[in-house]
C-alpha cells in the first residue's frame, strides 16, 4: 500500500486552518464528523456529554470501525485542541517541511496525528485490505489539563488498549511518562499607601520572592522536575500589595518522589511565612501577620508500560513487517495517554515527528508523517 503524500498534505493543511484553541474545538469536531460520515459510511460516530464537564464547546468523539481480521479492537487517540497563538494559522510548505507563515503555532500538535489517521484509513480502504476493528478517540481540551480524556465516557470505547499519536520523534514509542502535581499558593499581607504609610504594610510580592528564591526548581533529579509558571499580585504602584498568587507544578516518574518534592515546596513556603518578622519601625498590630493558603492537586498519574505488554508486542510485529527499528523511551511530558493508563487501559504514545511544539517555530516533515501512517496501517492490518 502506498501513502498518497499530496492528499496527506492537503488534509493536514486544511485542518491547520481550522481554529481550535482549547475549549473552542467545535469547528474541528464538526469537520471530523462530516468527513467520516461522508467517506466512511461503515463508521459509527459517537460523542459523549463531556462538554458540560470540560467547559469546551464540543464533546469528545469516539468513532467505531468494524473489522474483518480476527482479533480484539485497538484504538488510536488524538486531541482536537491546540495551544495559543493558534488563530488564523497559515501553513507554509518548504520542500517537505510544514511550518507557520505567521506569528502562530502550526497546529501539528495534534492535527498531524489526525491527518495521519485519516490517510491511513483512506489507504486501507482504497487497497481493500483486511484490518482489525478499531476505535478512534478524539478528545477536547487536552492542552489545558487533559480535561477531555478525564471526562471521557469509557463505555463508548470498545478497545482495551491503544496508541496516542502525540509526541515528537519518529519511529519512536513513549512507554513511560511522569505524574504531575499542580500547586498554587496565595500569600496575604497587608495593604498600605506606599508613599504615606509604608510601615503599615506587609508586601506580599516581596514575601513571594523570598519563597521563590528558596524553592527547589528545574531538574531535581533524573526522574523529577519542578517549575513556577505564573505569578500575579498587586493593584497599583502606590499601594503595598496585599496579595500575591504563585502557580507551578512538580513532575516525577516516581510517585514517592512526586510526593516528597511537592511537600518540600509546600513546607519551604510555609516555613518562610511562619518565620516572618516585622521590619524595624513597622506600625502593625500584634495580630497582623502574613497568611498562606497553599493548594496542591494531582494533574495526572504516571504511565509506565511493561516492555512485554501486548500493546508493545503488536508494535514489534508491525516494525518487523516494515523492517524498521522502533525506539522505546520515557518522556517528560503528560498526555491523554497518562489518563488512559491511569484508568487501566494500556496506551503507548507514537512519535509523529513534530518539532518545537507549543512555539511559533513548530514544524513537521511530511516524510515523518508518511512513515507514521505506514506504522498505523501495519498495526491495523497484521
Amino acid at each position: 500500500m502506498t501513502i498518497n503524500r499530496d492528499r496527506l498534505a492537503r488534509i493536514f493543511t486544511t485542518m491547520c486552518g481550522i481554529d481550535s484553541p482549547s475549549g473552542e474545538e467545535a469547528r474541528m469536531a464538526v469537520f471530523i464528523k462530516e468527513l467520516f460520515a461522508r467517506e466512511f459510511p461503515e463508521a459509527i460516530i459517537n460523542e459523549d456529554s463531556s462538554a458540560s464537564t470540560t467547559g469546551s464547546d464540543a464533546n469528545n468523539l469516539v468513532i467505531h470501525f468494524p473489522g474483518d481480521l480476527e482479533g480484539d479492537p485497538i484504538f488510536f487517540n488524538c486531541h482536537l485542541d491546540t495551544v495559543e497563538p493558534g488563530r488564523g494559522i497559515q501553513v507554509s510548505l518548504e520542500g517537505s517541511r510544514f511550518s507557520s507563515k505567521g506569528d502562530t503555532i502550526l497546529g501539528g500538535d495534534d492535527k498531524a496525528g489526525i491527518a495521519i489517521l485519516i490517510e491511513a484509513i483512506r489507504t486501507i480502504k482504497e487497497a481493500r485490505t483486511s484490518h482489525l476493528p478499531f476505535d478512534l478517540v478524539f478528545t477536547t481540551s487536552e492542552e489545558i489539563g487533559l480535561r477531555g480524556a478525564k471526562a471521557l465516557d469509557l463505555s463508548l470505547l470498545r478497545a482495551k488498549e491503544g496508541y496516542a499519536l502525540d509526541s515528537t520523534g519518529v519511529d519512536l514509542l513513549i512507554i513511560g511518562a511522569p505524574a504531575a502535581n499542580h500547586f498554587h499558593f496565595t500569600i496575604t499581607g497587608a495593604a498600605a499607601h506606599a508613599g504615606l504609610h509604608p510601615e503599615r504594610g506587609i508586601n506580599a510580592i516581596q514575601l513571594a520572592a523570598r519563597c521563590l528564591a528558596d524553592l527547589p526548581l528545574g531538574r531535581l533529579d533524573g526522574e523529577s522536575t519542578a517549575n513556577i509558571g505564573r505569578i500575579s499580585g498587586g493593584t497599583a504602584t502606590n499601594i503595598i500589595p496585599e496579595t500575591a498568587l504563585v502557580a507551578g507544578e512538580v513532575r516525577s516518574h516516581s510517585p514517592e518522589k512526586l510526593t516528597k518534592f511537592s511537600h518540600e515546596i509546600r513546607d519551604t513556603v510555609q516555613s518562610i511565612i511562619d518565620g516572618w518578622t516585622p521590619e524595624p519601625g513597622a506600625q502593625l498590630g500584634a495580630e497582623v501577620r502574613p497568611h498562606l493558603d497553599f493548594q496542591l492537586s494531582q494533574e495526572y498519574p504516571a504511565m509506565s508500560i511493561d516492555r512485554n505488554a501486548s500493546v508493545l508486542q503488536r508494535v514489534d510485529k508491525a516494525a518487523a513487517i516494515l523492517k524498521r527499528e522502533i525506539r522505546y523511551e520515557r518522556a517528560g511530558g503528560g498526555s491523554d495517554a497518562n489518563i488512559f493508563n491511569g484508568k487501566g487501559i494500556p496506551t503507548a504514545i507514537i512519535g509523529i515527528g513534530m518539532d518545537h511544539v507549543h512555539s511559533t517555530e513548530e514544524s513537521i516533515d511530511l516524510s515523518d508523517m508518511e512513515r507514521t501512517a505506514e506504522l498505523v496501517i501495519a498495526l491495523l492490518t497484521n
